[in-house]
């Protein structure tokens, strides 16, 4: 998956806090992926907007880490709608 076919899915599905590669602080609650020199990361952030201890994935094929961002969303859409 590309950052474009991301973008398009969180667009059309209405997918919600998330942090694609900006460079700011991370804010609450939110799934942020960042590149890290050869490297991407998934993690997610807590009411503190600190990264949550476990949920840091480390990935070195940029595609998998936005697929894994993608489920994730996916994932907290669900739960947020309970």
């Amino acid at each position: 998956m590309t950052r474009e076919d991301a973008i398009n899915i969180i667009s059309k599905e209405g997918l919600k806090s998330y942090n694609l590669n900006e460079e700011r602080y991370n804010r609450e609650d939110e799934l942020v992926i960042k590149q890290e020199n050869d490297t991407w990361v998934v993690y997610a952030t807590d009411e503190r907007a600190s990264v949550i201890t476990g949920s840091k994935k480390v990935f070195i094929n940029e595609e998998e880490a936005w697929e894994n961002l993608i489920k994730r969303l996916r994932a907290d859409k669900i739960l947020r709608e309970i």
